[in-house]
């Protein structure tokens, strides 16, 4: 590797763990914000801006799961949806140039605390395997154990995953159960670990909602509103998801209509526990090291 090389990726890491402690910061002040009769809206924009305050971008739109959703939750320009006795998810990202961070809590206003608590000690737990060598499969069998020790079940067809430039899912996978065949956890691996558990039965569905989307492949279009919403995708949110909140044209909704029916982006329908049962989530990133690990969002 050439000298030049070498800076580019020293810098690359510098730049995940700027993400990850902005990241950090904003995770407890959003979750500090989550209470009953406060808006959903109003806590995903106070992280989103926060973000860009303290000098990042979010890499996704802030995700608020509540209850029986898993993934993919965020509110429209004008939810006035306010938090009741429920499980809060946040997942929240960030990114420097391109270089994520992403981290995920929950907030508990139902009354059920060992299940959050079974999410984030299932995390511990596998964030103290990882080092190199170590089996994705392994690390999933860890966290089914600690799950499956406080009664509950992991989400099994949730995972863990890669981050890279502008790429929010790569590999390697990290599953929430055990598998035979996983991957060597390899030094410079930057990797989300994600538990989730649930009183159900441990898988996820698409609902019908969707107010996330993102960029599948380069196109044109004539409609002169998805046209400028399209310049503004590509430019500002490149291959990053992005929420219909976030685009400046008139009539968004229309917009996005039609760039899906070109196949120019795709939605991210809202992920929901088949049984309606309630899910927990914790989430760190983290850079494998030689020892062991370095976690960027704590």
């Amino acid at each position: 590797m050439s000298e030049t090389e070498v800076d580019l990726e020293a810098e690359k890491y510098e730049k995940h763990r700027e993400a990850g402690e902005i990241l950090a910061q904003v995770r407890e002040e959003a979750a500090d914000r989550v209470a009953v009769g406060t808006t959903q809206l109003e806590v995903a924009e106070y992280a989103e801006e926060r973000i860009r305050e303290l000098g990042g971008e979010p890499a996704f739109p802030v995700n608020i799961s509540v209850d029986e959703e898993a993934a993919h939750a965020t509110p429209s320009a004008d939810d006035d949806t306010e938090f009741g006795e429920e499980m809060v998810n946040l997942d929240i990202g960030v990114h420097i140039d391109g270089w994520i961070a992403d981290t995920a809590i929950t907030v508990d206003l139902s009354g059920n605390p060992e299940l959050e608590e079974a999410s984030e000690e299932a995390l511990d737990a596998a964030l103290d395997m990882v080092e190199p060598g170590v089996e994705t499969g392994d690390i999933g069998a860890e966290i089914e154990s600690v799950i499956d020790g406080y009664g509950y079940n992991p989400v099994v067809n949730l995972t863990g995953h890669g981050l890279d430039q502008y790429q929010q899912h790569v590999s390697p996978n990290i599953p929430n159960r055990a598998v035979s065949q996983g991957v060597e956890l390899e030094v410079g691996d930057v990797v989300a670990i994600e538990p989730f558990a649930t009183d159900g039965t441990g898988k996820v569905t698409e609902g019908n909602d969707e107010e996330i989307f993102a960029l599948e492949r380069e196109g044109s279009v004539r409609d002169r509103q998805a046209r400028k919403a399209l310049e503004q995708i590509t430019e500002e949110f490149r291959t990053l998801p992005f929420a219909q909140r976030w685009l400046d044209a008139p009539r968004a909704e229309m917009a996005l209509r039609r760039l899906k029916m070109n196949d120019i982006v795709h939605g991210y329908p809202v992920l929901k526990e088949d049984d309606g049962k309630l899910v927990s989530q914790k989430e760190h990133t983290i850079i494998v090291t030689e020892d062991g690990c370095e976690v960027t969002t704590e």
